[in-house]
């Protein structure tokens, strides 16, 4: 039998300083959260959001945030924070965590985003931020063109480093190359110090295997269906914008559909189901070609 992940990550964590930050991250539905809460729970500390989706107020339940029981029982911070339609980046939650990371309790950082962990842990480079009319010129370009509209105006360098398949990535690089005239690699290749080098923390890595995952994943969705998901999509309905950051969580786009009759409730289901496995799919991805250093707790 395996052994679990909570008695793995404590014999990692033995005899670090009480105030060491952990990192912890892993694909969609791999346990991580639970995982946190739990070293939360023996060493004390706060659990951080570290995942793009969770800042959200309008997603508890399809971004699979902390319920207000587990909220209530141990200390959460940077969840469910942000309104649909305001600004927010990964300099945004950077500059959030600061406080707690200078804080008197452990930090527990969790989630699914590669890009915060890589911009904590090896810096992040100080972009201009991008004006109103660049990022409306944006968004029409994408409306009209798709993601390849947006390429055609993305130097070499940054195309062949960005994950083309996802259009608020390569949106942000454009705006970068129009708002600056610099391209996104060459502002990343000029990034300062990290706020939390790796060597400063204890990194674990919860990785469960593809299949096993995949069984989570569509079980999880299925149990979404019926507390509560359906509703916090009905909720925005009103002012739904599928380019908007905070309308990329996993499911929202196929929901949105189901309530306004394109698709029936199956096909929905299906449809998120398979986009949630191929989020996780991109999630490990990164892990693997980004995380070597980390250490790996294989989930059960």
């Amino acid at each position: 039998m395996s052994e679990p992940p909570i008695s793995r990550a404590l014999a990692i964590l033995e005899g670090t300083a009480p105030d060491r930050p952990v990192l912890i991250a892993g694909a969609t539905a791999s346990g991580k959260s639970a995982l946190a809460a739990q070293i939360a729970a023996r060493l004390g500390g706060v659990v951080v959001n570290a995942d793009a989706l969770q800042v959200w107020s309008c997603w508890r339940v399809l971004s699979a945030r902390p319920t207000p029981a587990d909220e209530a029982a141990l200390p959460h911070a940077l969840y469910g924070h942000k309104a649909p339609g305001e600004s927010y980046s990964v300099g945004h939650w950077l500059r959030d965590l600061a406080p707690l990371l200078a804080g008197p309790r452990r930090p527990v950082i969790v989630g699914g985003t590669g890009l915060y962990f890589t911009a904590l842990t090896q810096g992040l480079a100080e972009i201009p931020p991008t004006p109103d009319q660049v990022r409306a010129e944006a968004d029409a370009l994408l409306r009209a063109g798709g993601v390849a509209a947006l390429l055609e105006g993305i130097d070499a360098a940054t195309a062949a480093r960005i994950d083309r398949r996802n259009p608020a990535r390569v949106q942000r690089a454009w705006e970068v190359q129009r708002t600056t005239g610099r391209g996104l690699a060459a502002w990343q290749d000029a990034t300062p110090p990290p706020l939390l080098p790796l060597s400063r923390a204890t990194p674990l890595l919860l990785e469960v295997p593809p299949e096993t995952l995949a069984g989570r994943i569509d079980a999880r969705f299925e149990k979404m269906m019926a507390t509560g998901a359906p509703e916090e999509v009905a909720a925005v309905a009103g002012i739904w914008d599928e380019s908007a950051l905070w309308a990329q969580a996993i499911g929202a786009r196929e929901l949105i559909a189901l309530a306004r009759g394109q698709i029936d409730r199956p096909e929905a289901i299906a449809r998120a189901q398979a986009a949630s496995r191929q989020y996780a799919k991109r999630q490990r991805t990164w892990f693997r070609a980004r995380m070597r250093d980390w250490h790996k707790i294989v989930g059960v």
